[in-house]
């Protein structure tokens, strides 16, 4: 007769969630944290924290679509070319003829992302 083995108790392996996971990685890395201690207080091993900060910093800047504001600019006369004006989040604003080149605008638009 075949004999069978029922394991009871805690399961072994933990599942985080991303909002604990990101809660974790805000405290180990944080100004003047100490890594170990933090992995301490979590319960989890320094090895696991580096690789989730590692998948974290992996995650590619993927192009994002954001909602563009038609306005009508004072100055622009109706018959020239209107501007095109960025307003970037950290207060940057560029200013471009709506007839500059598509290379041009985009390459501006890297260089101060």
């Amino acid at each position: 007769m075949a004999q069978a083995i029922l394991l009871t108790g805690q399961e072994r392996r933990r599942r985080w969630s991303p909002d604990d996971r990101q809660e974790i990685l805000d405290a180990a890395f944080a100004p003047g944290a100490n890594v170990s201690e933090v992995a301490r207080r979590f319960d989890v091993s320094t090895g696991l924290l580096y690789t989730w900060r590692r998948q974290v910093l992996s995650v590619k800047d993927v192009p994002a679509f954001v909602p563009a504001t038609v306005l009508d600019v004072p100055g622009s006369g109706g018959g020239g070319a209107a501007p095109i004006v960025v307003d970037f989040a950290n207060g940057t604003k560029v200013r471009l003829a709506s007839g500059a080149p598509c290379d041009l605008a985009a390459a501006v638009m890297r260089a101060l992302k």
